[in-house]
């Protein structure tokens, strides 16, 4: 029996678009080593799977990373750093999409025939649609826990900066002035935390270094790591009551869709912030530009909108301190996901189990 032929020549194309405008960057060969050439011939020679690559610029290295290693399995990967206008090209032949924000919603779906499993690039699934891709058959899996970390981190920095006046101070120095702005401490202050997972575990831990009375609200309450972390418990009407600072940490799904709406800001106390470090829909935002404005609450840091980037009206508030979705943009949090995402494409692509499926009912 003939082994299968192999393509003249192996490798991967990769094409970046840059400002709506298609830019042909390079054209990348893979030269095999015996090792290469026999997982090639044991995927079928010419018959490669193809792989569209959905990342933003920041995660260069990443892309790189998974370029060279999914070539080495005789995949071809295309790489694009654009939104999902850009993607509707490459659909119609794609078996696998790694997506990190783009969405990959129903129209997606239908628009690629051969498509089998989306790999998200990160832990939330919000924008991906699993009941089209359920009803399709198409695999889906995150990658859970490899942000927590970073956004931990981010999360404190978020307190200290609206705390202290942090980018308004910095703004002032380099504009060649000076000037005082009285802040508030966060040591001994409640910090009530929505969702225990990963990230709200990290954060309490984190906060137990301030001496912050620590309380959480989930519907899953791992009451062991709680306890060890000094954290209790309590029903959401009296997080909001009695916290100093709210940090949102739980995932966007019908159920929290504007879970902080008019009635639930109102429950804060007036010298309190609140901190979104989740999704931006979690927060009506229309709702909470009034509260702001009226003074209802003292202040808000939110790495996260419901439109990025988001409406003038909100940032441009002197009590909010904000940032450009960056919870996760850390070098050691994408060499995570990066790893364990290759982790699974190497599964998928060798018969293997994936881990971290995600099913319409998560």
């Amino acid at each position: 029996m003939n082994a299968p032929a192999l393509p003249r020549r192996a490798g991967f194309y990769v094409s970046f678009y840059n400002v709506g405008c298609k830019k042909t960057v390079n054209s990348l060969n893979f030269l095999y080593n015996k090792t290469d050439m026999d997982a090639v011939m044991k995927m079928g020679g010419e018959n490669l799977t193809k792989i569209l690559l959905s990342l933003s610029e920041g995660f260069a290295n990443e892309k790189q990373m998974l370029e060279k290693e999914l070539g080495k399995l005789g995949a071809t990967v295309t790489s694009i750093t654009t939104k999902k206008e850009s993607i509707t090209e490459y659909l119609h032949d794609t078996e696998i999409i790694v997506t990190g924000l783009e969405r990959i919603d129903r129209s997606v779906i239908e628009k690629a025939p051969n498509l089998k499993y989306v790999s998200k690039f990160g832990s939330g699934i919000d924008n991906i649609d699993l009941v089209a891709a359920s009803e399709r058959g198409v695999l889906v899996t995150n990658t859970p826990g490899q942000n927590a970390s970073s956004v931990a981190d981010l999360t404190l920095g978020l307190m200290l900066a609206v705390s202290r006046n942090l980018t308004k101070s910095n703004e002032i120095v380099k504009t060649g002035n000076w000037q005082l702005h009285i802040g508030n401490e966060i040591e001994g202050k409640r910090l009530g935390i929505i969702g225990f997972g990963e990230i709200g575990k990290k954060v309490a831990k984190r906060a137990t270094g301030f001496d912050m009375n620590i309380v959480a609200f989930a519907n899953y309450q791992d009451e062991e790591k709680a306890q060890r972390l000094g954290v209790q418990f309590v029903s959401l009407e009296e997080l909001l009551t009695t916290s100093d600072y709210v940090v949102l940490s739980t995932s966007l799904k019908k159920s929290t869709y504007h879970l902080m709406n008019e009635q639930r800001l109102a429950f804060m106390k007036n010298s309190a912030y609140l901190i979104n470090i989740a999704r931006g829909d979690l927060i009506d935002e229309k709702a909470l530009i009034r509260c702001l404005k009226a003074g209802k609450i003292k202040g808000a840091a939110l790495d996260v909108f419901s439109k990025e980037p988001p409406e003038l009206e909100l940032v441009e508030l002197d009590n909010v301190v904000c940032s450009s979705h960056i919870g996760g943009a850390t070098e050691e949090c994408a060499a995570r996901i990066g790893n364990m995402v290759l982790q699974n494409l190497k599964n998928y692509l060798q018969k293997g189990d994936l881990i971290h499926k995600v099913t319409k009912n998560d």
